[in-house]
């Protein structure tokens, strides 16, 4: 297990929470009295962080909120990373960019991600192998977390081609698990729609902690999700909820919910086991 996967975990443990808040703040949805700061995305993160930080083992957010705004949106990210790091540097922190490119060009998104903003993770494109994306896997201070089975619904169009007699998305959890692990710095992203594929994706990757996006707003079902992919030890989960927190009356509370659906779920999966 890499250091960053442990950080993961110890904070996990730490808050009882397999929780990640996604930072996707639409501009047009915040509240009014932020829009009316120098950098509102900034302001809105740092309130929502604050309302939630007791139950998130990680904060997740997606660039292309931030890349929208332009300069003044990568501003925005960079001041949200600096606060996290400053007032709450145990927490996980995972770029949601979806990388991919050639070696040379690879090399330059992680300067960008991990040096420069002072992510723990990034999410990343299996598309063009293991040799292309080796600039992130060498890096084991931190997280490769790759597109394994998506949550949404036009996923199965490539992700259910059969390759080798099996889908192509259980090929790529295969050959992550056995091969690019090496390092113990990679998870998987496994759509919380698709339990089913998530207990195969568990079968064959025993020892890798997925990110699952696709409960709140996308339908996702926790309880599902935790019978189908918790690890042998009762982890390896991370769950993540952006709208239905980010958007929701009372943040705070939406988060402790979701930590405690997930919990009484990990209670009732481990009594049947």
């Amino acid at each position: 297990m890499s250091a960053a996967i442990d950080k993961f975990e110890r904070r996990a443990d730490a808050v009882g929470s397999l929780v990640c808040v996604g930072l996707d703040p639409e501009i047009e949805r915040i509240p009014e009295r932020f829009k009316s700061e120098e950098f509102p995305l900034f302001a809105f993160n740092r309130w929502i962080i604050e309302q939630t930080h007791s139950y998130a083992a990680s904060y997740k957010p997606n660039m292309a909120f931030y890349e929208a705004r332009g300069t003044r949106g990568l501003r925005e990210l960079e001041l949200t990373m600096e606060y996290l790091r400053g007032e709450h540097p145990d927490v996980f922190t995972i770029c949601d960019a979806k990388r991919a490119d050639i070696g040379n060009t690879n090399r330059g998104y992680v300067a960008s991600i991990f040096d420069a903003m002072g992510f723990d993770a990034v999410t990343l494109h299996p598309y063009l192998g293991r040799e292309a994306l080796a600039p992130f896997l060498e890096r084991q201070d931190k997280v490769s977390i790759v597109l394994c089975r998506t949550s949404n619904p036009g996923a199965g169009e490539l992700q259910d081609l059969e390759c080798d007699g099996r889908p192509l998305w259980e090929t790529v959890a295969m050959r992550v698990s056995s091969e690019w692990n090496a390092a113990g710095n990679c998870m998987l992203v496994v759509g919380a729609t698709y339990p089913e594929e998530m207990r195969r994706i568990r079968a064959v990757a025993p020892g890798i902690p997925f990110l699952v996006p696709g409960v709140g707003a996308q339908g996702g079902d926790v309880a599902a999700v935790v019978a189908a992919g918790l690890d042998a030890r009762g982890k390896g989960l991370l769950i993540s909820s952006s709208r239905a927190i980010l958007f929701s009356d009372d943040p705070e509370g939406a988060a402790r919910n979701l930590r405690d659906e997930i919990n009484v779920a990990r209670e009732a999966a481990h009594a049947a086991s």
